[in-house]
């Protein structure tokens, strides 16, 4: 049996790991030990569902996961929806608690993307709630709902007509004071899809000759603006991202394949480009946007 000991901090700087971990796994069924985790967000909960995913296609059966020991964990997992989302991805050793019922702290549950009434139901959840998260913790204008639903919906849309598969959005808003001393939101995109490198491949690769690959690939739409379309005004959904997440000194990071590339400001020490991942399907996008600071 393949074991992946799940770190006990799983967000963006960790998802990496546990997706080499399953990506370079034996087809024996596996098991998620994730007993010990002691903090998760979004990116770390969207990188588990796409894990177990990867794992139960090419195992033909169920992945285990052993539910972290930590009832704030455990609680948390449950407000955001993850065991609903996780339903028909793991085998849950134990039982997974119930959601409580009345509000709820929680900007954007774990949401399926598999069509355009997905994206349409995400916009409206995002609408009716943000606006007080983005002016109370970030201390954004109120114009700024507007902006980040553009960003919200063009990275759900990016899997409805890249991916060719579903996938999962989720966003949270968490105090990091100590490492940042302020409040940031964060959201995680993920699909098990053909990735950047075939998405572009029939229009862009043999431009490239050799070099044609997951790296090239990302710096070509990521950095140059290249879509899989012909017309070079279609397709620019990335390039929007980039430019209001710069505009906000946020961080925004994409993975795909072998490579990860990313707009990384100065509060983040995550580097700018990756080449040594293992191959894992799909696209893995982070957003991380800061609270504003007054000069």
């Amino acid at each position: 049996m393949n074991v992946v000991a799940v770190p006990g901090s799983l967000d963006h700087q960790t998802v990496d790991g546990l997706l080499d971990a399953v990506a370079a796994m034996q087809e024996q069924r596996s098991l998620f030990d994730a007993r010990h985790v002691r903090w998760i967000d979004p990116n770390g909960m969207v990188a588990l569902l796409a894990a177990g995913s990867v794992a139960r296609d090419r195992q033909g059966a169920l992945p285990r996961l052993e539910l972290p020991e930590s009832v704030d964990v455990l609680g948390y997992l449950s407000r955001m929806g993850f065991f609903r989302e996780a339903q028909g991805i793991f085998d849950f050793d134990g039982h997974p608690p119930r959601r409580a019922s009345g509000t709820s702290d929680v900007l954007l549950e774990i949401t399926q993307i598999q069509g355009n009434a997905d994206v349409h139901k995400v916009i409206d959840r995002v609408q009716s709630g943000t606006g007080a998260v983005l002016a109370s913790k970030l201390h954004y204008p109120a114009t700024a709902v507007v902006p980040f639903s553009v960003i919200l919906s063009e990275v759900c849309q990016n899997i409805i007509e890249h991916a060719d598969a579903s996938g999962w959005v989720a966003a949270q808003a968490y105090n990091w004071a100590r490492r940042l001393g302020r409040y940031v939101v964060v959201i995680s995109v993920m699909d098990l899809g053909r990735g950047f490198r075939g998405s572009l491949t029939e229009e862009h690769s043999a431009r490239y000759g050799d070099r044609w690959g997951d790296t090239t690939a990302l710096e070509a739409a990521f950095l140059h603006g290249l879509t899989r379309f012909p017309d070079s005004g279609r397709g620019q959904g990335i390039q929007q991202m980039r430019r209001q997440v710069q505009r906000w000194n946020g961080a925004i990071t994409i993975r795909s394949g072998t490579a990860r590339i990313g707009q990384v400001p100065e509060w983040d020490d995550s580097p700018p480009l990756v080449d040594t991942l293992e191959p894992f399907p799909g696209a893995q996008i982070s957003i991380i946007l800061p609270a504003r600071v007054d000069e």
